[in-house]
């Protein structure tokens, strides 16, 4: 698997995974378990815990005191967001020469186990940024959804793209990998949403610089343990956040 971002490794990327974490202690080793386990050389895992109470930033320190390495903790004093959490991650991965930098959820509802395609198809497509996609083919949602959240997902991924015309089938997706030189091209450290309007920026500065987003299926599960963190202000900010990125400056 080639690339050419960096000079530093030859054949086999860095990939970071960021994984912002607020009350994820029983989700995190789980999801350390299922990425260590794919075997993918280079591979380091970024926990961001916004000083969780339920001790989750505790469990990161185990897992990052582990010999073999592959963890690292950035402990943050307050919970102020998705979109701050994944942008302090995501710039720690590029300080730390990252050639590649994965989002991913700690609820173990995005599946691991297609992160090797994702990963791959980046390089194979030669894309700024490849989604682990609902609504591609072969994609789907969990089963244990009920109807009238299936119906919200579908309405939002509508939503953003009629006013936003990015063409992108899974426009709210939270599973993604990301050249290094793609988050530097829309200068991920500038970003300001949060919740799935900070998704909606994400891609809609990447369609802005016409670089290419290429969406691979995946099957979203329901989070096993722990609570869903959506709440009523994220989902007002999400309705909002389309118009402004029309008619303001967060665009870029």
């Amino acid at each position: 698997m080639g690339h050419e971002d960096s000079a530093g490794a030859k054949d086999s990327p860095k990939i970071v995974v960021v994984v912002p974490t607020y009350n994820e202690r029983d989700n995190l080793p789980v999801l350390v378990d299922l990425l260590t386990g794919l075997g993918l050389p280079g591979l380091r895992i970024l926990v961001v815990d916004d000083n969780s109470p339920d001790g989750t930033g505790a469990v990161a320190d185990e897992l990052a005191a582990d010999p073999a390495g592959v963890v690292e903790v950035l402990h943050r004093k307050e919970k102020d967001g998705l979109g701050r959490a994944y942008v302090a991650g995501m710039t720690r991965a590029l300080d730390g020469g990252a050639d590649v930098v994965v989002q991913m959820d700690a609820d173990l509802s995005h599946p691991a186990s297609r992160l090797p395609v994702m990963i791959e198809t980046l390089f194979a497509e030669d894309a700024a940024v490849v989604i682990g996609s609902r609504y591609v083919a072969g994609g789907s949602l969990a089963t244990e959804w009920p109807w009238h959240r299936k119906a919200l997902s579908a309405w939002a991924n509508f939503y953003v793209n009629a006013i936003l015309r990015l063409r992108v089938k899974d426009a709210t997706a939270g599973f993604k990998a990301w050249r290094a030189s793609a988050l530097k091209a829309i200068d991920v450290s500038s970003v300001r949403s949060n919740g799935y309007s900070f998704q909606v920026e994400m891609n809609h500065r990447t369609v802005r610089r016409r670089l290419k987003i290429v969406e691979v299926p995946i099957r979203f599960e329901e989070r096993i343990a722990g609570q869903s963190k959506l709440g009523l202000g994220v989902q007002i900010e999400s309705a909002l956040a389309p118009w402004k990125l029309l008619f303001g400056k967060n665009g870029r």
